[in-house]
């Protein structure tokens, strides 16, 4: 009787431990999401667009300017950055080779601290407002991003990467027009260790992300990563057009010419071309450009044509940084030109409306928001901020393609509709 007993509890035990090693396991599952949110938000000072990132052991809030063109994250480290978790990999290591071309960092401090090691990593940062460089420290730590639900419709459980590749650099680099409070930059090029390849490579989702930039600064907008965040119902059939690598991960797409009010602009063909550019008649896309910098033979042209379009509205004398302004008391957005920008053929056409095309430089003075670039820019047509702002602007990177929807405005909804009042929680992963 004892021994039957004895084994009963055995069994018992035994059946208890699997069922606890059962649960334990399905909690420590790690959660894996479809895609990926960040809220952006409008500065209004300047016109640029920000983001604040989860980083560091505890977690901080740290607002970073967002660099379509950036090769990596990089921020200050010389004022309180203080991480449990905060690696510096040696020098010629296999993180620092991730990162590309570098150098071997010497630092002379008998106090090492984040962005000063020695026999670490050293690459070159770059303020993307001033183009003033610095040396910067190659280092890990922890960024966490908010999921989202499987649609992308709301937001799901903050996720971590805790050896996420970055560079520190010095608090000289901020110097210039960079927004308030802000701390670095938000690289989101076409590099491999960009922060959208980062972390489809870690989530294993698609190498696909979208920007919706806010035109208000009363309005949170949102980047998503993986999944768009956006049903096909607020933003249409987006036009697809290809994706154009510059030689430092930038992105270009092929402006074969430009229509004002369905009117070809009389511009020189070769002026779209652009030895700076590979050779490819081409626009970069930027959002740290606030309007549209045009090259200054085309932006001739096109503000003459324009000007020509909109005969019926009065000109005032022009507001810098801009070359064509109007007076604004009777104008509405509507009655403004379209501009369309002609891609790959006549049929493929990036439409600007109006509340895209112009800029209230002042009251009663409204400007066209395109900006004489000289003689040699680095791209013919660098499209700015305020030709993005609430216009859904898809990066497939995997199938090398632009995906735009013009202004969401014309469909009742804006950059500024995504829901992020859900309830989250962490959720780490390795």
């Amino acid at each position: 009787m004892a021994s039957s007993i004895f084994n009963f509890l055995l069994t018992f035990l035994a059946l208890s431990n699997l069922v606890l090693l059962s649960q334990s396991q399905v909690t420590r599952a790690p959660f894996k999401p479809n895609g990926l949110v960040l809220p952006v938000f409008k500065d209004s000072a300047t016109g640029l667009h920000v983001a604040n990132i989860t980083k560091r052991t505890p977690q901080q809030s740290v607002p970073l300017l967002i660099d379509l063109n950036g090769r990596f994250l990089w921020l200050n480290c010389e004022n309180n950055y203080f991480s449990s978790t905060y690696f510096a990999p040696f020098c010629h290591s296999t993180q620092c080779s991730r990162v590309g071309p570098h150098s071997c960092n010497k630092c002379f401090s008998n106090s090492p601290r984040p962005g000063c090691h020695n026999n670490t990593c050293a690459v070159t940062t770059t303020n993307p407002l001033t183009r003033q460089t610095a040396i910067g420290e190659v280092a890990q730590d922890s960024l966490s991003v908010q999921s989202t639900t499987q649609f992308g419709s709301n937001v799901g459980p903050l996720v971590t990467i805790r050896h996420f590749l970055f560079a520190c650099s010095p608090s000289s680099l901020l110097q210039g027009p960079f927004p308030k409070n802000v701390q670095g930059v938000a690289g989101l090029g076409h590099d491999s260790v960009s922060l959208p390849i980062q972390l489809a490579s870690h989530f294993g989702f698609l190498r696909q992300f979208t920007l919706c930039l806010p035109s208000s600064s009363q309005k949170n907008g949102a980047i998503f990563f993986g999944t768009s965040g956006f049903s096909g119902t607020q933003t249409g059939n987006l036009t697809y057009t290809p994706i154009i690598i510059g030689s430092q991960g930038e992105y270009f797409i092929p402006v074969r010419s430009i229509r004002v009010n369905n009117k070809l602009v009389p511009l020189n063909r070769s002026s779209l071309i652009s030895t700076r550019s590979r050779n490819f008649g081409g626009a970069m896309i930027s959002t740290t450009a606030p309007y549209t910098v045009l090259e200054h033979n085309i932006f001739t042209a096109f503000t003459q044509f324009f000007a020509n379009q909109f005969s019926g509205v009065s000109r005032v004398n022009p507001v810098s940084p801009f070359g064509l302004c109007f007076n604004s008391n009777n104008l509405s957005s509507t009655s403004v030109p379209n501009i369309d920008f002609v891609m790959q053929n006549k049929n493929v056409t990036w439409t600007i409306v109006g509340t895209n095309s112009v800029f209230q430089a002042r009251p009663g003075v409204s400007c066209l928001a395109f900006v004489d670039g000289g003689q040699n820019p680095k791209a013919p047509i660098m499209i700015g901020v305020h030709q993005l702002e609430d216009n859904f602007v898809q990066f497939d990177l995997a199938r090398s393609r632009l995906g735009l929807s013009s202004s969401l405005l014309s469909r009742n909804t804006s950059c500024s509709n995504f829901n992020f009042t859900s309830t989250s929680f962490v959720n780490e992963m390795e």
